[in-house]
C-alpha cells in the first residue's frame, strides 16, 4: 500500500469509533429522558438526513480540495454536533448535525482510495477500510455501552476541574465529553494525510448548478449495466446495516430484557461477523466477482426474520455473527466494483456522493418505516419480520435484474467485467 494509506485508516478508525459510541450514548440519553421508542429508532434516519439532502454538493466539495482537508473539516462538524447535544439541544437535532459531518466525510474517505491506489488494489483496500470500520463499530458500541454504564460513568462524573463548573452531571453527558476527544484525535490524523497530487475540480460559482450535474451522475450509474446492480445491492446492504444498529438494541430489550450497555455487546457481535466476512471477501474475491454474491443477500433477509424466534443469548451470539458475516462478505466486492465503475464514469468524489445518496436514502426510508411502526404500536418482533421480508424480496429482485442484463445485454456486461478484470493502471 502507498504512503499515507495507513494514516487514512487511522483517521477513519477513530472517527468511526466515536460515531458508533455516540449512537449508543444518544439512545441512552433519550431513554433517560423517557423519550418514546419511535424517537430512539428515529436516530438512524436523522443521521442519514443530510447524506440525502446534501448529496449533490458533498461529492463536488470533496473533489474541490485535498481530501484530507475535507475529512478534517468534517470531524470538526461532528464535534459541533456533540457540543450541541452536550449543552441541551434535542438529541435528534444534534445527531443530525453529526450526520452532516459524516455526509461530508464519506466521499473524501472512499474517494481518496481511488486517487491513491490502482484499481487492482481496490478490493484489498476496501477490505482494509471496511474491516477497520467494522472493528471501530465493535469497539465503538462497546465503548459507548461502557461509557453510559454505571461503573465508567461513575468514575467520569467524579472528575472535577479546579475552578470550572462543567455542568456535566449525567452518564450520557460524561460519555459525550470523552467522545469529543476521540473526534479531535481523528482530526489530528487528518492533518497528516498526504496530498495525492490529483488535480482538483473547483466548485462552480452557482452551487445550485450542481443539482442537474448530480442527477446526471446518478442516472449514469443507474444506467450502467454493472453500476446499477452494484449500486442497488450496496444501497440495500447498507440500508440493512444502518438499521440493524437499532434493531439489535430493540430486539435485545424485547427478547432478552437487556439494557443499552448489555445490548451494545450484541451489536459488537454483529460487527465481528461483518469484519470476518469483509476480510474473507478481500482475500478471496476479485473486482469482477461482485455480482456472484447477490444470492447471499436473500439469505440475509431470511436470517433477520429468524431472529424473532431466538430468546437465548448463547444461540443469538453465533447467529448474529453469521448475519454480520454475510453482510460483510457482500459489501466488499460490491463496494469495490461500484467505486471502479463510478470513478471511470464521473470521478471519485461524485460517484461516492451518488452512492451515499442512494444508500442513505435507503437507510432513511427503512428507518423511518421502522420508527413509524414503533410509533403506531407495532410490536418489535412484527417490525423485524416486516424488515426481513422487504430485504429478502428486494435482493431477489436485484438478482433477477442482473440475470436479465446477462441475457439481454451479455456483450456489454462481459465488456465491463473485462475492464474491471484488466484495469491495473490508475494511481
Amino acid at each position: 500500500m502507498k504512503r499515507g494509506f495507513y494514516t487514512i485508516m487511522s483517521a477513519q478508525f477513530f472517527s468511526s469509533l466515536a460515531d458508533n459510541a455516540l449512537f449508543v450514548t444518544a439512545v441512552q440519553l433519550l431513554r433517560s429522558e423517557k423519550a418514546g421508542e419511535w424517537q430512539q429508532a428515529a436516530l438512524v434516519p436523522m443521521f442519514a438526513l443530510f447524506y440525502v439532502i446534501l448529496a449533490p454538493f458533498v461529492g463536488a466539495f470533496a473533489d474541490s480540495r485535498p481530501k484530507g482537508q475535507v475529512m478534517l473539516i468534517s470531524n470538526f462538524i461532528k464535534v459541533a454536533g456533540c457540543l450541541m447535544m452536550l449543552f441541551g439541544s434535542h438529541p435528534l437535532l444534534s445527531y443530525a448535525i453529526v450526520g452532516l459531518g459524516a455526509a461530508a466525510y464519506s466521499p473524501a474517505k472512499y474517494g481518496i482510495l481511488t486517487e491513491l491506489l490502482p484499481a487492482s488494489q481496490l478490493v484489498k483496500a476496501n477490505g482494509w477500510i471496511e474491516g477497520l470500520t467494522i472493528g471501530s463499530i465493535i469497539l465503538g458500541v462497546l465503548l459507548g455501552g461502557q461509557l453510559v454504564g454505571s461503573v465508567v460513568s461513575g468514575f467520569l462524573l467524579q472528575i472535577d476541574l479546579p475552578f470550572i463548573d462543567t455542568g456535566i452531571d449525567t452518564a450520557p453527558e460524561a460519555a459525550i465529553s470523552v467522545l469529543i476527544l476521540v473526534y479531535l484525535l481523528a482530526a489530528w490524523f487528518n492533518t497528516h494525510i498526504p496530498d495525492t497530487g490529483v488535480e482538483m475540480r473547483p466548485m462552480p460559482r452557482r452551487v445550485i448548478s450542481l443539482l442537474p450535474d448530480f442527477w446526471t451522475c446518478n442516472m449514469r450509474l443507474w444506467r450502467d449495466k454493472l453500476g446499477q446492480i452494484s449500486l442497488a445491492a450496496t444501497t440495500l446492504i447498507w440500508g440493512v446495516a444502518g438499521n440493524l444498529r437499532f434493531i439489535v438494541l430493540s430486539w435485545a430489550a424485547a427478547a432478552l430484557g437487556y439494557s443499552v450497555t448489555q445490548a451494545s455487546a450484541l451489536q459488537g457481535v454483529v460487527a465481528i461477523g461483518m469484519a470476518a466476512g469483509a476480510i474473507i471477501a478481500s482475500m478471496r474475491m476479485r473486482l469482477e466477482d461482485g455480482p456472484r454474491v447477490i444470492t447471499l443477500g436473500i439469505g440475509m433477509g431470511g436470517l433477520i426474520i429468524l431472529l424473532i424466534f431466538i430468546d437465548n443469548v448463547w444461540i443469538a451470539a453465533p447467529f448474529l455473527v453469521l448475519l454480520g458475516a454475510i453482510g460483510g462478505f457482500l459489501v466488499v466486492p460490491m463496494n469495490a466494483l461500484l467505486q471502479h465503475r463510478g470513478h471511470n464514469l464521473m470521478g471519485a468524489g461524485r460517484s461516492i456522493a451518488v452512492q451515499n445518496f442512494n444508500e442513505q436514502a435507503c437507510i432513511l426510508a427503512l428507518g423511518a418505516a421502522y420508527s413509524l411502526s414503533a410509533g403506531l404500536g407495532v410490536h418489535t418482533f412484527g417490525a423485524i419480520t416486516g424488515f426481513g421480508v422487504v430485504v429478502a424480496l428486494v435482493m431477489w429482485l436485484i438478482k433477477r435484474w442482473h440475470a436479465g442484463n446477462c441475457v439481454h445485454h451479455r456483450a456489454e456486461v462481459e465488456h465491463l467485467l473485462a475492464i474491471a478484470r484488466n484495469d491495473k493502471s490508475h494511481g
